[in-house]
């Protein structure tokens, strides 16, 4: 599950195996609603604070260019 603002952030708050149940409960819902609103009201120096502390793990995407395919080997 993701929580996202568009244009802004997205924070990756929730994932299950769908082998492994169906789905979440209203209690999970609303709590993941409230994770989700703390995150995305978090101001640029608290989620860098939250990233050198190890609270939160930025995950980057690079298209796959030659340059990074022959860096990976």
């Amino acid at each position: 599950m993701l929580a996202y603002r568009q244009s802004d952030r997205a924070f990756f708050v929730y994932g299950f195996a769908k082998n492994e149940r169906d789905n979440i409960d209203a209690r999970e819902l609303k709590a993941l609603k409230q994770l989700a609103a703390i995150q995305l009201g978090l101001s640029e120096a608290q989620l860098l604070h939250a990233l050198h502390a190890g609270t939160l793990i930025e995950v980057k995407h690079d298209k796959p260019t030659t340059q990074n395919i022959a860096r990976n080997r």
